[in-house]
């Protein structure tokens, strides 16, 4: 697969004091993708991800890569790391931390919101993450007031399932979800992935399900995959 020229733009703080990493891929980005790296990772960790698509035939793209906040997280023992919310324990589902969700979407938001407002629309805006970071583009994307792109959901779960139905955004029904996962996951079980595509596909979102016989990681099926995916929700308003 082609591999984008992607250039460093540089770090910035955003307001809800959240670091982001920035990358275009060429100058005047007409389209942005959000990607939010998992549990005890850094932003750094997908920029080689970006590296291995090619978006050429939808125009320049700025990835934005935002840092989690370093936070006590309970199921290892309140060791601090970097971290969107608390885990407070082996079921993902049983216990969570609400508030710890709610102050990530809320910064998510706000960095979509500084997208928009430099003049990418939010139809040109893909929310996507890994493991916990696709637990928060899930809860952020499905929520956002204005219309997206779409959302990538990698090796992770819906958070906060029981309140979808009655909390998403209707000017995001119908939007489209990718969503991969390792067979051999150990640590988001592929039991929680598939209630989470159950779920989505019941309310009406056209999801893209793909499984890969691989663990808690990311495969090169799948960025292939995803970079199929992304050309087509980005197909539309390629020019300036």
């Amino acid at each position: 697969m082609p591999q984008a020229q992607l250039v460093y733009s540089h770090f910035f703080i955003l307001a809800m004091s959240l670091d982001v990493i920035e990358v275009e891929t060429a100058a005047n980005p007409t389209a942005s993708v959000v990607l939010m790296h998992g549990l005890g990772a850094d932003g750094r960790d997908f920029v080689p991800i970006a590296q291995q698509l090619d978006l050429s035939a939808v125009g320049p793209v700025r990835f934005l890569f935002p840092n989690a906040p370093v936070i006590p997280v309970t199921i290892n023992g309140g060791y601090q790391m970097p971290a969107w919310y608390d885990i407070l324990g082996a079921d993902l589902t049983q216990r969570q931390d609400e508030e710890g969700l709610r102050k990530t979407q809320a910064s998510i938001n706000t960095l979509i919101a500084g997208e928009i407002a430099r003049g990418i629309p939010a139809s040109r805006i893909v929310v996507a993450g890994f493991s916990q970071g696709c637990a928060m583009a899930l809860m952020t994307g499905l929520r956002y007031p204005e219309r997206l792109a779409g959302i990538i959901g990698l090796s992770g779960y819906l958070p906060l399932a029981d309140r979808l139905a009655a909390e998403r955004s209707a000017a995001n029904h119908g939007l489209p979800v990718f969503l991969g996962h390792g067979l051999r996951d150990g640590v988001v079980p592929l039991v929680a992935a598939t209630a989470t595509r159950d779920t989505l596909a019941a309310l009406a979102y056209p999801v893209d399900w793909r499984e890969y016989a691989m663990e808690h990681s990311v495969c090169m099926e799948e960025i292939a995959d995803m970079n199929t995916w992304l050309l087509r929700v980005l197909a539309g308003g390629c020019s300036a």
